[in-house]
């Protein structure tokens, strides 16, 4: 038994009790004290089922503004990869001009690290990553 349950029983023993004592004019005033009691314990589980529910599903849209967007565009992963090849040019010819093949390679490094950056942001399950589903993460009452 829960302690809220033994509290409410002590004062249904003492609405009895004080019932006998006071005799059945009293009895109606009994009852509504003790069922106002009962509606107050009820209130509060609701009211503290509700908030658990807020937070819940605030935590939940937290996390889901958290993720990042996945933007799977055709167009846009085309455009990239055609500005990618545009300043690979000019990149390429500064590199190995200033550093020769040292700098040709970071140039080069550079471009790559960018579109893998790119195909992992437009795909997140490019490299095996797997993301938890919205459902794989709700909590169990």
């Amino acid at each position: 038994m829960d302690a809220r349950d033994a509290d409410l029983k002590r004062e249904l023993d003492a609405t009895l009790h004080a019932r006998r004592d006071l005799g059945e004019e009293y009895e109606s005033a009994l009852v509504d004290s003790f069922l106002e009691k009962v509606d107050q314990r009820i209130d509060g589980a609701v009211e503290r089922r509700v908030r658990r529910q807020l937070a819940e599903q605030q935590m939940q849209t937290a996390r889901d503004s958290r993720a990042p967007r996945v933007t799977d565009s055709w167009g846009e992963r085309f455009g990239f990869g055609i500005v990618s090849l545009v300043l690979a040019v000019p990149l390429s010819a500064i590199g190995g001009g200033v550093a020769r093949l040292p700098g040709l390679l970071i140039a080069w490094a550079g471009i790559v690290g960018v579109n893998v950056v790119q195909a992992v942001r437009t795909d997140p399950n490019l490299f095996g990553r797997r993301r938890k589903s919205s459902q794989d993460s709700r909590w169990e009452d």
